[in-house]
């Protein structure tokens, strides 16, 4: 995977994981990215509450993907061990700072923010959806097909599962 297209799927990431929780489209039953949420987890993890919120949205959205997937595919919340140690060590970077303080906390900006990350056209697809080869990751094509996909899900109230395989 080329490391420049880290920081987008960085930045997809938290834009699905922020409109999969609680309070935007219900797909997990977290709140992380709720305001409130800071002031739990910051004097529990002090130096590292932008980290611990990152990990536990990461954790809910990983489980429903992987209940809904087969074994030894990968999504975007479930990538080859080396990308997710990359993707880990960006967030706790400035650049991670900056990616993750531009994600909307807005439902509605989020997915205007999501819909820039997409291609002009995506078909509308329930379940899992097979996306491409997990060898294409770094391609802007393949994240765009994966925004898109998400996209067309959170707009038509439905629960969709793109994935890669190896």
């Amino acid at each position: 995977m080329k490391e420049s297209y880290l920081p987008t799927l960085l930045q997809l990431r938290l834009l699905v994981g922020f409109l999969g929780e609680r309070a935007q489209f219900s797909w997990w039953p977290t709140a992380f990215y709720e305001a409130s949420s800071r002031l739990f987890l910051e004097p529990v993890f002090s130096k590292t509450s932008r980290l611990a919120q990152y990990h536990g949205m990461l954790e809910a959205a990983r489980l429903l993907h992987d209940e809904h997937l087969s074994v030894g595919s990968y999504h975007l919340f479930r990538l080859p061990e080396e990308v997710e140690q990359d993707l880990h060590a960006i967030v706790q970077t400035k650049l991670g700072e900056e990616i993750a303080s531009q994600v909307p906390r807005d439902k509605e900006a989020a997915l205007y923010a999501l819909k820039r990350l997409t291609s002009t056209s995506t078909a509308s697809s329930v379940g899992p959806t097979a996306i491409g080869n997990i060898k294409d990751l770094g391609s802007p094509d393949i994240v765009k097909a994966i925004a898109g996909t998400y996209l067309s899900a959170f707009s038509h109230n439905a629960k969709t599962y793109p994935y890669l395989v190896s």
